[in-house]
């Protein structure tokens, strides 16, 4: 694999290092560039988590995608830059809705330098560069990031307050992402994936957030879609490339998203009570 077709999705022009300051700036560049979505799954589309597939879903087609995807790609950019990467098995806790299973996340730790380092762009709001190994809270401009050790081989990411996780563990036994496979296929139908189309993207400094047809930019700015053009235009906004898809499948999302958008007001009201 080359590593040009990833560079230039990300619009890398700087020298390419496997040490820390290039570390943190791929990370940072896929999270301005790379939206996390679940289109697939909204489309029945199979996920693959093959190089092949991860190379030609990313790098040259532009798109986004899960959380196996969106880190199985990251690993593949990183390793060809000369980085060590190691694959583990996370648990992504979400307090209102009771989701912790291990093998619902994957994520990445780099080893640099004599320092590890936890990179994962498979959270939508994700921390915008990768956080040092290290317990102790860790800030990134006006956010703060908590790392925990809970035993030898385990570890808890307390994400920001009002992020959209609670906290990510994860183990630091190596694993292979061919282990993830059956997971990142295999969606429930009842799970929070399938329900409601997803979208989040980081730009201008703000984080942007699309669940069925709730458009979320930063904290104060939030509307509902009303037309399929608004929702390609936005769309387009995330970085997600129309090309990707065929009128009729634009049609479709759009269509799915009307029930969808009902039930998202659901859960907020429900988490808004609880």
């Amino acid at each position: 694999m080359t590593i040009d077709a990833f560079l230039d999705r990300l619009e890398y022009r700087d020298p390419v290092r496997p040490d820390p300051a290039t570390l943190r700036k791929l990370h940072r560049a896929w999270r301005l560039r790379v939206p996390y979505e679940n289109f697939d799954v909204q489309l029945g589309r199979p996920i693959s988590l093959t190089p092949e597939a991860l190379i030609d879903k990313f790098a040259r087609r532009g798109r986004g995608g899960l959380c196996y995807e969106m880190n199985g790609a990251l690993a593949l950019l990183l390793r060809a830059a000369g980085f060590t990467v190691t694959i583990v098995e996370g648990a992504i806790l979400r307090a209102t809705r009771g989701e912790g299973q291990w093998g619902n996340h994957i994520a990445l730790l780099i080893d640099v330098d004599g320092e590890s380092w936890l990179a994962d762009t498979g959270i939508g709001d994700a921390f915008l560069e990768p956080l040092p190994l290290r317990e102790g809270t860790h800030w990134q401009g006006e956010l703060a990031f908590r790392m925990e050790r809970l035993d030898a081989g385990t570890w808890r990411m307390h994400h920001h307050p009002g992020g959209t996780i609670d906290s990510s563990d994860f183990r630091t036994t190596p694993r292979d992402i061919a282990e993830f496979a059956e997971r990142a296929r295999n969606t429930s139908p009842d799970s929070a994936l399938a329900r409601v189309l997803v979208a989040q993207h980081h730009r201008d400094g703000r984080e942007l957030a699309l669940r069925a047809r709730t458009v979320k930019r930063g904290d104060a700015d939030r509307r509902t879609l009303s037309t399929l053009d608004e929702f390609a235009e936005t769309l387009r906004e995330f970085r997600i490339p129309l090309e990707d898809f065929s009128a009729d499948e634009l049609a479709a999302l759009w269509a799915k998203t009307e029930e969808q958008h009902e039930v998202w007001l659901a859960i907020q009201a429900n988490a808004a009570r609880a």
